[in-house]
């Protein structure tokens, strides 16, 4: 109990903080307002959160699973203390089907029957928490609350959402542990928990999850990586912007068959790469920039036959770069800047004819070329290589090479349903009808905060990692490189359509990753199939 009371006093007084630094652009609340919000937070979460079905309401609702809905939706509306573009004004009365941002299908086991499959704020700038009462919305296949405001903890009887597909928490100000609560859901394969305030260790559990997508940068998560990375079926990794420390764990190299993106970029992580990272042949993207990795390439990296995307820059790496890199079938870019090399092959330097990559090689011990290390800076590290074969993290046994799985057709995509709702933050949701699947929702990309980084001493930008597609469709890959020599490591971006011509917006530049203010609006891809919604 006396645990529980400091943990509820931790919460109250981060709400305090949470609501008392609203936007100009939502209703201002004082101090005491805000401790009265947190106060009913606390309330709600003492007697545990849990509702009875049969809470009492007052309408009537003969649908009892659209009854449990219009309790959950009636209780998170109360939830809410700033709504600056009304996007749920009209979250009233008994037709939940019929409110922004809710949309409904029929019973994936009762045909005869609707039910409220997703939710879906993204982008709505909603100031509130998450009431328990979350848990009654058991027919949900998504739910998306991505770019809002909402504060405090994950509910625990969110466990109750069975079907629960997707989950999108990113780019709010949730607190606290990993929300382990989210390992319970036994139907999730979609996790963006990423532009939060969570901390502590990643669980282990997490990587034995049958998870297809992992975003969980820009948090402030401290642990090693787990000894079972290696266990995790996901196709696409995102740790990065976190404070993860310790080795790449050998068991890396059993995620050959499935990973397609691995970024753990600007962390604390230290030691040799591990050589089964040349297992990953899948992979398309490998950032392992920014943090302190020591040693020699490994030879084993030959192996990334797929990777269009290779950054070991802002490292202690040294020794020679290979040309067999460089040479990489599907290279695109390649950035081993900031580190220790002092010998590179002809393919890997810049603007060479031998290779069609974009190469960076600045900041290295390099003989001849220009904007490298002094000597002075080199010598304490060159003259002291590791031995990565004595190091406790890397391998000195023989890696070989995993063969490719014969590739599985694919489903081509669903057109886009028919608009049913105009809504001024989202794309509509589906029409009601048996053929409609629930309608997944693209989470739009947090947005990068960090300004350039400055020569000396450079700094990480945040990263900037859209959701992948889910249902074997193409990954994301890396927006095309910039001419530049002082260009920072490349954001994560989807590809633009074909005949589109490929242009990132303009980025704010603030001293830390705050939610935004306002809403965007983003184009949703086709519904994915969901198991049960057909």
């Amino acid at each position: 109990m006396e645990a529980f009371g400091y943990s509820l006093l931790f919460l109250f007084l981060f709400l305090l903080l949470c609501f008392s630094s609203l936007s100009p652009v939502s209703s201002a609340f004082s101090n005491a307002e805000a401790a009265s919000i947190a106060h009913r937070q606390l309330q709600a979460l003492s007697d545990k959160g849990d509702r009875p079905d049969d809470f009492e309401i007052d309408v009537a609702i003969a649908n009892p699973r659209l009854r449990r809905a219009y309790i959950a939706l009636r209780a998170w509306k109360k939830a809410m203390y700033s709504d600056p573009h009304n996007f749920t004004d009209n979250w009233i009365g008994p037709d939940v089907c019929d409110y922004h941002g809710v949309f409904c299908t029929t019973a994936p086991d009762d045909p005869s029957i609707n039910v409220v499959a997703g939710v879906d704020l993204n982008g709505a700038d909603i100031a509130g928490y998450l009431p328990a009462e979350l848990g009654h919305l058991t027919d949900a296949a998504l739910l998306h609350i991505n770019s809002n405001r909402f504060c405090g903890i994950i509910p625990q009887n969110i466990h109750r959402l069975k079907l629960l597909h997707e989950f999108d928490a990113s780019n709010n100000r949730f607190v606290g542990l990993f929300p382990d609560i989210v390992l319970r859901l036994p139907s999730l394969k979609y996790l963006d928990l990423r532009f939060n305030n969570f901390e502590g260790a990643l669980p282990p559990a997490l990587f034995d999850k049958e998870l297809d997508a992992i975003f969980l940068n820009d948090n402030h998560f401290s642990s090693e990586l787990p000894d079972n990375l290696g266990n995790s079926k996901a196709s696409v990794i995102v740790v990065a912007n976190n404070k993860i420390r310790g080795c790449i764990p050998n068991s890396v190299g059993k995620m050959a068959a499935t990973l397609n993106e691995l970024v753990l970029m600007n962390n604390v992580l230290s030691g040799c790469l591990p050589p089964e990272i040349g297992l990953l042949g899948n992979a398309t993207v490998v950032d392992l920039s920014w943090n302190s990795f020591a040693g020699v390439l490994s030879k084993s990296l030959e192996g990334l036959t797929e990777v269009e995307q290779l950054d070991v820059s802002h490292n202690m790496l040294t020794g020679v770069v290979p040309g067999t890199l460089c040479r990489l079938p599907n290279l695109v870019n390649f950035h081993f800047s900031y580190n220790f090399f002092k010998s590179e092959a002809e393919e890997c330097v810049p603007m060479s004819t031998k290779s069609t990559a974009v190469v960076e090689d600045k900041s290295n011990c390099l003989a001849e070329r220009p904007a490298q290390k002094s000597a002075k800076m080199c010598a304490p590290v060159v003259s002291r290589p590791v031995d990565c074969g004595r190091s406790k993290c890397g391998s000195s046994s023989p890696v070989k090479p995993v063969p490719k799985p014969s590739p599985k057709p694919s489903t081509p995509p669903r057109p886009p349903p028919s608009p049913k709702h105009a809504s001024p933050v989202l794309s509509p949701p589906p029409p009601q009808h048996s053929e409609s699947p629930v309608k997944r929702m693209r989470s739009p990309p947090p947005p990068v905060y960090s300004p350039p980084p400055p020569v000396h001493p450079p700094q990480p930008p945040s990263v900037h990692s859209p959701p992948p597609p889910v249902h074997s469709l193409p990954p994301p890959v890396y927006s095309p490189p910039s001419p530049s020599i002082r260009s920072p490591p490349r954001p994560i971006h989807s590809p633009p359509p074909p005949g589109h011509h490929h242009s990132l917006p303009p980025l704010p530049s603030h001293s830390e990753a705050l939610p935004p203010v306002g809403g965007l609006s983003y184009a949703s891809p086709p519904p994915p199939f969901y198991p049960g919604y057909n």
